[in-house]
């Protein structure tokens, strides 16, 4: 009845002793080391890498972020143009401002920096050179109230703001702008 029981784990080593002792041709080829120094018996050996083509290329410094999901795409588009906005629509529809009034410097740096900066006919409408930004009523569409570039020539031009902030959104979120634009503008 013994005779039939399986080996215990442990007799494997054995096993291996009698191979090498009993069939030399059989046991395993003597290691060689490859690397000079000494030898590191007892350290695990480091983790096995996938094969190159499983491995992601390394950050390259500089490029472009993966693109994200829209919807996430989407919150971070709307934080970023959020404050400019606010901004934008209390000029425009409060009492902050009268009619033919210029903006506060303030307010001007971030119409010119964050607006009209990125407007795709701004050379067009600074022209010979900025003077100042003006609230008024546009004069076409009478109950319309828009920003206007006084140029240094005493000309002063309407610009849409909301031209200017497809305009940035298509360069700084590219692969969601025009989905974003199509979303929350009315008119493209």
């Amino acid at each position: 009845m013994a005779a039939s029981l399986p080996l215990p784990r442990a007799a494997a080593p054995l096993d291996v002793l009698r191979t090498v002792r009993f069939a030399p041709w059989a046991a395993p080829a003597p290691r060689r080391r490859l690397l000079p120094g000494p030898p590191t018996a007892g350290v695990p050996p480091p983790p096995a890498l996938p094969p190159a083509s499983k491995l992601a290329d390394p950050p390259v410094v500089g490029a472009p972020e993966p693109p994200l999901p829209f919807r996430a795409a989407e919150a971070e588009i709307l934080r970023d143009i959020e404050p400019v906005v606010q901004l934008i629509k209390d000029i425009l529809h409060s009492d902050r401002y009268g009619d033919g009034e210029c903006l506060c410097p303030k307010d001007e740096n971030v119409v010119v920096e964050k607006l009209l900066a990125f407007h795709p006919r701004a050379q067009d409408k600074i022209g010979c050179g900025l003077d100042v930004i003006m609230v008024d009523r546009h004069p076409e569409f009478r109950k319309s109230r828009c920003l206007f570039v006084v140029r240094t020539d005493g000309v002063w031009i309407d610009f849409s703001y909301q031209k200017c902030l497809r305009a940035y959104i298509r360069e700084k979120y590219p692969s969601h702008a025009e989905r974003f634009i199509r979303e929350h503008f009315k008119r493209t």
